[in-house]
């Protein structure tokens, strides 16, 4: 599967599965302008792999539009844009505040809304072609203890691709979307030994994802062998959820 000639905009690109699938598009042969609001991260991520860095907060609709003329500046219309930036706090629901609410709103959902949107006006307006990938949860299928708004905005990304790929099909654009199950990221790390080996007795391969297998399903959605799938939702979970 090869990229070359092409710009992949990847958010979330200074760890974790962000940081993955940026290092997998470039070794593919990708131009990765690479986004994330961690200026150090983001650093250390394009030393690795090349490419640009693109310091920006996804929660500023007003940043996005800056990011977006940047990034066309630098390489011209991307040939694959990846939602993957997210965050999240695990606790119940009745511990929530308001502030979490929005900032997971902003981030996880509205982000990569406002992202897609700047970056297929200049797409659509040449008549160009573009591969979306937004990286959202099983969580966001079948729901998550302590996750509860976390996978609200993770089924939203779920039904915003679904629906954005019937709008884009008549213009050759592919939306697709792949969904984490628990997977060994600095995320993972902060979450209690005892939720942290629930879930891993509760993989049927009995392991964490690693980084690098979701940004395999990616590169598959990113490359040409995926011209023809569009609106789909990939889990790579390790049987976690067997969802049809």
């Amino acid at each position: 599967m090869e990229l070359d000639d092409k710009v992949a905009v990847v958010t979330g690109a200074a760890s974790g599965i962000g940081r993955a699938i940026a290092a997998t598009l470039a070794r593919a042969g990708a131009t990765v302008a690479a986004v994330d609001r961690d200026a150090e991260g983001l650093a250390e991520t394009v030393r690795a792999i090349g490419g640009t860095a693109h310091q920006a907060d996804l929660s500023d609709a007003q940043a996005i539009q800056t990011l977006r003329d940047e990034v066309i500046a630098a390489h011209g219309l991307p040939g694959v844009i990846v939602n993957a930036a997210g965050f999240d706090r695990v606790e119940p629901f009745m511990d929530n505040d308001d502030a979490l609410w929005e900032a997971l709103v902003a981030v996880n959902f509205l982000g990569p809304v406002r992202l897609t949107k700047a970056l297929l006006e200049p797409i659509l307006a040449e008549q160009a072609t573009t591969k979306i990938v937004n990286i959202a949860s099983d969580a966001g299928r079948v729901g998550s203890l302590g996750e509860t708004v976390y996978a609200g905005t993770k089924g939203g990304l779920i039904s915003f691709t679904k629906s954005l790929a019937r709008e884009m099909a008549r213009y050759k654009i592919n939306v697709n979307c792949v969904c984490p199950g628990p997977t060994d990221t600095p995320l993972f790390a902060t979450l209690p030994d005892k939720v942290r080996d629930g879930l891993v007795r509760a993989i049927p391969f009995r392991r964490l994802a690693q980084p690098e297998e979701i940004a395999d399903a990616v590169l598959f959605f990113a490359s040409d062998r995926a011209n023809y799938v569009t609106g789909q939702v990939l889990s790579v979970s390790g049987g976690l959820t067997m969802a049809g």
